[in-house]
């Protein structure tokens, strides 16, 4: 029976245990059912049991209630990859792969936070919160390429960490929305997308320098290593 056939139903709003956590869950349901742009905030209010006005006593309206799943799934997404690049442990590139599954498992695992996160059209630069958790998603991303740009081989040009950072976050993103994903939007490939990911991270770090066989840079001889993580500065 729907809200609609029941009197009592808009008076319960008022006394829901916790109606934005509700509402979010709701949210969180359509997205996966209709993606971001099917369902309207009466939608999510009759999904959560509650009347068509109770959610306005949390959000302004449903790009509010986007905005708060993109956020939500913006901190778990960090949270991931956090634990997957682990410090650079125990070495920059294996933990970089790490941060690139972790990647593609959030995409596959969490398609509806995903969609909300990168589908959902809510512009993020006027969402403070929506952006610093965003920002932060991305400083580990960002992060793992300032170690991997450390490692440059000498002699070989260094592209800027953010670059370098926009550029593989690009590779991973692509292949995650293309072949990553745990929902309709998933297409065929002869292969597993964490191993087309592999490949494409690898021809990236062979372009730089690095080894083709094992993605690290090849060792200088002794007398030319650089001293310290950051080389030695140009004469």
């Amino acid at each position: 029976m729907s809200w609609r056939k029941e009197p009592r139903r808009p008076e319960r709003s008022y006394h829901h245990g916790n109606l934005k956590e509700a509402l979010l869950q709701a949210a969180l349901g359509l997205i996966a059912e209709k993606g971001p742009g099917g369902f309207t905030f009466a939608d999510a209010a009759r999904m959560a049991g509650v009347s068509p006005a109770a959610p306005y006593r949390h959000f302004r309206d449903r790009d509010e209630l986007l905005s708060s799943v993109a956020q939500r799934g913006f901190e778990q997404f960090e949270a991931v990859l956090t634990a997957a690049w682990d410090d650079g442990r125990p070495d920059t590139v294996a933990a970089f792969e790490r941060v690139g599954k972790a990647y593609l498992a959030f995409a596959r695992n969490e398609p509806a936070f995903y969609s909300a996160m990168f589908e959902s059209g809510v512009p993020v630069d006027l969402n403070p919160t929506l952006m610093a958790a965003s920002e932060r998603a991305f400083g580990v991303i960002r992060a793992a390429a300032e170690r991997l740009a450390a490692l440059t081989p000498p002699g070989v040009p260094r592209p800027p960490a953010l670059m370098m950072a926009l550029h593989i976050w690009s590779l991973a993103h692509g292949v995650a929305s293309l072949f990553g994903r745990g929902d309709a939007a998933r297409r065929k490939l002869p292969m597993t997308p964490e191993d087309l990911l592999e490949a494409g991270v690898l021809i990236y770090l062979r372009g730089l320098g690095f080894s083709p066989e094992t993605g690290a840079p090849p060792k200088p001889p002794a007398d030319e290593r650089p001293a310290g993580p950051w080389g030695k500065p140009k004469a």
